[in-house]
């Protein structure tokens, strides 16, 4: 993924081209313990390898190069991958397939993470492994579990965050009902009323899933289960779909990707947008932006409150097969640190994890969208948390896309969706 100096578009995550197997198999033997790797290299210090996307805000050079200073021993070697997130995926996959020692900690897409997990791959970070995540957003550090243990350590986050026009709605609504109730305004003024990404890409699993959670379903249970027919499931795709059907959400909004809806709102024509903060930097900043002095931004709306925002972010893990995972873990709590976080807030707008840093006066300061961003994490639910990813997140793109379209009932495509989850393997 690209990583200019502001937040990016988590959802373009790519992982629709990926193939799972099942749960089983994979190299640390198809358990979430990983066997016998696990336990090997506890001890071990040494160099290590440290692997991630591009890195085009210039985050990880200047961290590797501190650590080395201070390690001369244990010194990391930066290994950088593409700015695409499949590549990146595949690249880790191929590499822990092949049980590679040099590949010992690697930043992990949240939506990776369970299937790296199931698989074995992973470290569990706990017993001499573990983790303090006392001080972390508890949704991080959910983000970062399978099966109630920690694999990864949180890295940074990011939430979905309300957009609005100040001048035309000087307090923003708390509920999805107040919102809708609010597009007599956008009528008034000739412009559309709210928009979110729906086009059939990862953004509509996000916004789907969103819509779902916030009228108090979900996508999976506890058990990682399909939960799909429920009625708080039909409230939620069913108001995203009356939003489409009586133009509170413009029809050309089915075609929305991130970048195509920051651009209606900035160019006026929108009165609320949801989307990631990455949208306020160029908001405020581009010329050609029509909102720069009248933007406004809150939690996403919800039922009663503050709506549940799809959990963005990366989680950063060791492999089973490392040799020196003494090292690795050293460097995990080195990039969790209150002044790694701090940096990675400052140089790469990248959200923290450490909850203290969101009222921090000279970090809001720079980062004014930090207290609402806070509300959205705290609220978050990360999307469906399985090892069969691809498939699950393919069943709530197709279905949710062919409700909005008018192709299929609300009832007919969360059933779909149900079935074509089961069949992949979510429900066994």
């Amino acid at each position: 993924m690209k990583s200019p100096k502001f937040l990016l578009p988590v959802a373009t995550a790519g992982v629709l081209a990926l193939t799972l197997s099942a749960c089983g198999g994979g190299g640390g033997g198809g358990t979430t313990t990983g066997g016998g790797d696990a336990e090997a290299g506890l001890d071990g210090r040494g160099p290590i390898t440290y692997v991630q996307g591009k890195d085009n805000s210039n985050v990880v050079r200047p961290l590797v190069a501190k650590w080395n200073a201070a390690h001369p021993n244990e010194k990391v070697t930066f290994k950088e991958q593409t700015d695409q997130a499949d590549q990146q995926h595949d690249d880790l996959v191929q590499h822990f397939q092949a049980k590679d020692a040099n590949y010992d900690v690697m930043s992990v897409d949240l939506v990776w993470t369970a299937e790296f997990a199931a698989k074995g791959w992973l470290q569990p970070l706990k017993d001499k492994m573990a983790v303090d995540t006392a001080a972390m957003l508890p949704s991080t550090v959910a983000g970062a579990s399978y099966k109630d243990t920690l694999y990864a350590a949180p890295q940074n986050s990011d939430g979905g965050i309300l957009y609005y026009r100040k001048d035309l709605v000087p307090t923003p609504p708390k509920t999805w009902d107040e919102m809708m109730q609010m597009c007599s305004i956008a009528k008034q003024n000739n412009i559309g009323c709210y928009s979110g990404q729906f086009k059939q890409y990862e953004g509509l699993t996000v916004n789907a899933s969103e819509a779902i959670n916030s009228a108090g379903g979900s996508v999976l249970d506890k058990d990682g289960k399909p939960s799909l027919n429920t009625a708080e499931a039909k409230e939620g795709l069913g108001n995203l779909v009356d939003a489409f059907k009586d133009g509170s959400i413009p029809k050309e909004a089915i075609t929305y990707q991130e970048e195509e809806s920051r651009r209606a709102f900035q160019s006026g024509n929108l009165l609320f947008h949801r989307n990631w903060p990455y949208v306020y930097n160029l908001a405020v900043t581009e010329g050609s932006s029509k909102v720069k002095d009248k933007l406004g931004m809150a939690a996403l709306p919800g039922k009663d409150g503050p709506g549940a925002s799809s959990l963005g972010g990366h989680n950063v893990g060791v492999s089973v097969y490392s040799k020196n995972k003494a090292t690795a873990l050293d460097f995990l709590k080195f990039i969790t640190s209150e002044e790694t976080q701090r940096f990675y807030a400052t140089q790469g707008s990248l959200a923290p994890v450490l909850t203290n840093l969101y009222d921090d006066a000279a970090l809001v300061k720079k980062l004014p969208y930090l207290p609402v961003l806070k509300t959205s994490i705290e609220n978050a639910v990360p999307r469906p948390v399985t090892p069969f990813y691809p498939a699950v997140t393919q069943a709530i793109q197709e279905n949710s896309y062919a409700a909005l379209k008018g192709d299929k009932s609300v009832d007919q495509a969360l059933s779909d969706m149900q079935k074509s989850i089961e069949t992949a393997g979510a429900g066994s």
